[in-house]
């Protein structure tokens, strides 16, 4: 019974070491996934077309949206989230 035992051990902790291993690459990748999306849109390869000019002033567009978002933020946080 106890070779049985081990044997059952060693299967278990084998199937979890995958499990781990295995879950770790799909969070990275899920991660990476993620940040190449959001570079881009801030890139702007979405776009339609080869008009260099729409391509320009979506990057411009969206930057200037990132910052007025962050700046937003700040102003809101200074202004209610510190009392």
């Amino acid at each position: 019974m106890t070779d049985r035992d081990g044997e059952r051990r060693r299967e278990a902790r084998r199937i979890l070491e995958r499990v781990d291993r295995d879950s770790e690459t799909i969070g990275s990748s899920g991660l990476a996934r993620t940040a190449g999306r959001v570079a881009a849109h801030f890139k702007a390869e979405d776009s339609a077309g080869d008009d260099a000019i729409e391509v320009i002033g979506k990057r411009i567009g969206r930057g200037l949206a990132l910052i007025a978002f962050i700046g937003l933020a700040i102003y809101l946080v200074a202004t209610y989230g510190l009392k």
